[in-house]
């Protein structure tokens, strides 16, 4: 109990820190001590729904990606991989090029993208036998690789203007951050972490296995769809607000469950909190790495990301 305790209140302190480096660092350094006018503008109008942004994007992916990956019984379970975020993606995508007038398209298209990839996913990893973690993560390949390839071709029907922009932030990007996109990524990602964990015993249960949690009373069935649901709507709003930032939903949930175990009632929660810093801190670094010019934040999560998941590849 002490050491979760201790766990909770570093991840709450990171946070915290993570939010305040990302609100202060960048090409214009900000002290809270001496705002000039225009240091004002750049911390309320510009980092503030930035860094807020980075920070329930992060949980989003966190939380569908831990809540995937107790579900199916697979580590490798991750919307990026699993096909989910290129749903999302081309559903954006569809939105931005034949519905750009129409505000809530976006969320509502990625959202709807993300949940037949994800049903479609599940449907062709099934056999007679139960979930195939080979037929799984084979069948993520497919329809992320299907997805991409619809998203390469409807490029073409945009101008040099428009496709450098869409290109940069399919790559991840967090500037176009505004307080309408900050506060429905919010309203997602409390909903959802919140229903996930209540979830939370199912989803232990359901780790040993579909069969023994029926035994012990769990109604799979309605498990998996609330679970589907739901990460279909935190992965359809993040990617919808910030593009497809990868290795996120893979590398905090494991992190996590090297740190308090695989209790599910802590993983969900906690993950959302690291979800949380690892995006800020990404973000941070790809505002500053190269200032004034940025990098995608999904370059950065990809560049942590992919060396994190080989050493635990290696240690488990």
């Amino acid at each position: 109990m002490k050491k979760r305790i201790a766990i909770t209140l570093l991840l709450v302190v990171a946070l915290a820190v993570a939010v305040a480096a990302g609100l202060m660092i960048g090409a214009e350094r900000i002290s809270i001590f001496a705002l000039t006018e225009q240091q004002r503008a750049i911390l309320f109008d510009i980092r503030m729904p930035r860094v807020f942004l980075g920070a329930c994007v992060g949980a989003s992916l966190a939380v569908a990606g831990a809540s995937l990956q107790a579900l199916l019984r697979n580590p490798l379970a991750e919307p990026y991989l699993l096909g989910v975020s290129n749903g999302a993606a081309l559903g954006t995508m569809l939105a931005f090029v034949f519905f750009e007038s129409f505000g809530f398209a976006r969320p509502v298209l990625a959202f709807a993208g993300a949940g037949i990839a994800t049903f479609t996913v599940y449907q062709m990893a099934r056999s007679r036998a139960g979930m195939n973690v080979e037929r799984l993560v084979l069948s993520g390949v497919i329809v992320t690789t299907f997805l991409s390839s619809i998203i390469v071709l409807l490029t073409s029907v945009l101008d040099a203007a428009r496709l450098r922009g869409f290109t940069f932030w399919l790559l991840g990007d967090l500037s176009q951050a505004t307080y309408q996109g900050f506060y429905l990524t919010l309203a997602a990602s409390v909903i959802g972490t919140i229903i996930l964990a209540s979830q939370a015993r199912a989803l232990n249960l359901m780790m040993i296995g579909e069969r023994d949690a029926l035994d012990f009373g769990v109604e799979v069935g309605r498990v998996r769809l609330i679970v589907f649901g739901l990460s279909s709507l935190l992965v359809g709003t993040a990617v919808a607000a910030s593009g497809s930032v990868g290795y996120v939903g893979l590398i905090v949930p494991h992190l996590i469950r090297l740190a308090v175990g695989s209790d599910n009632r802590l993983v969900v929660p906690f993950s959302a909190i690291a979800g949380g810093i690892f995006v800020v801190l990404a973000d941070t670094v790809s505002r500053t790495a190269i200032a004034p010019r940025e990098l995608p934040v999904g370059a950065i999560t990809a560049l942590i990301g992919a060396p994190v998941f080989i050493y635990l590849l290696r240690r488990n």
